[in-house]
């Protein structure tokens, strides 16, 4: 069984950039049309990861086909921010998650409690911001999954997540991270021998799941923005007056894979040095990741 395990619609929220989140959308996707989208695209099962919001499940829950998740903002205790996913829930777990995403070991502890599956999505980005070591340390020890391969994001630094994932025995999970239809559906989760939704999240949570579909390019990411731009335009054309930042939205997007790139290189280098013991290797080896 396939499934697109990251994904946006409208109920993500507006747009984290100054300005910019007065009046524009994380994602302008429509439920029903997202769901229409990922069957297409050929996924058995459909879920929505949206940003602290569940709000999607009103026009999808009608679907045996759909299960609920949501991707959690959560505060380290270092002060830095990061994406959880969480899958398979109900609908009351959504309250009680949103109360406890300040509190990582809270809200992890909680998590294992409900036996609900939960991965940290992006690893090797500073999406969220900055990083911090002690941070690294928590998701080795609280995480039961790793997001592997996310559809926005460069094949390096998925690469890396995968390596880091496998080393320390996390279960992998892959998404699309699609805000716009057109990039929906093209990384997913498969599950091989599964039947039911119930068997595909624990073939999931066994670490039985394989990384699928195509990593992050300038061309597509450059291409989504843009499509979401439109989408702001169309939904309130009094942003039409911003259309001229369009021009640089392609130098942006160029700058931020090189930011990434070098975030990438930057948590490479550090985990090499200061957790050997945990990747397995002696002092004075060569780094294991």
């Amino acid at each position: 069984m396939r499934c697109d395990m990251h994904v946006h619609t409208i109920h993500s929220g507006m747009c984290t950039l100054p300005v910019l989140n007065r009046v524009c959308r994380e994602s302008y996707t429509q439920p029903d049309a997202l769901y229409e989208r990922l069957k297409g695209a050929g996924m058995d099962l459909v879920t929505v990861t949206d940003h602290d919001s569940i709000d999607a499940a009103e026009a999808l829950r009608r679907h045996d086909d759909f299960f609920l998740s949501e991707e959690v903002t959560c505060r380290m205790p270092s002060g830095t921010e990061i994406h959880l996913g969480v899958y398979g829930i109900a609908e009351r777990h959504h309250v009680e998650i949103q109360r406890r995403r300040t509190d990582i070991e809270s809200l992890a502890a909680y998590l294992d409690e409900q036996e609900l599956f939960f991965t940290i999505n992006h690893l090797f980005s500073c999406l969220t911001g900055r990083r911090d070591a002690s941070d690294f340390d928590r998701f080795e020890a609280l995480f039961p999954g790793f997001e592997t391969l996310n559809g926005h994001m460069l094949r390096s630094m998925n690469r890396r997540s995968a390596e880091v994932a496998e080393l320390l025995a996390k279960a992998p999970v892959a998404g699309s991270d699609a805000h716009t239809l057109a990039s929906s559906g093209l990384a997913w989760t498969s599950v091989p021998g599964a039947r039911t939704k119930a068997e595909f999240l624990d073939g999931v949570r066994r670490g039985r799941a394989q990384a699928n579909g195509a990593s992050g390019t300038y061309c597509k990411l450059t291409a989504d923005v843009l499509r979401i731009c439109a989408s702001m335009v169309r939904e309130n054309p009094a942003t039409l007056l911003l259309a001229p930042l369009a021009l640089l939205v392609p130098p942006a997007i160029a700058v931020n894979y090189a930011v990434e790139a070098a975030f990438l290189w930057h948590w490479t280098r550090k985990l090499g040095w200061t957790r050997r013991r945990s990747f397995g290797s002696e002092p004075g080896a060569s780094p294991a990741v």
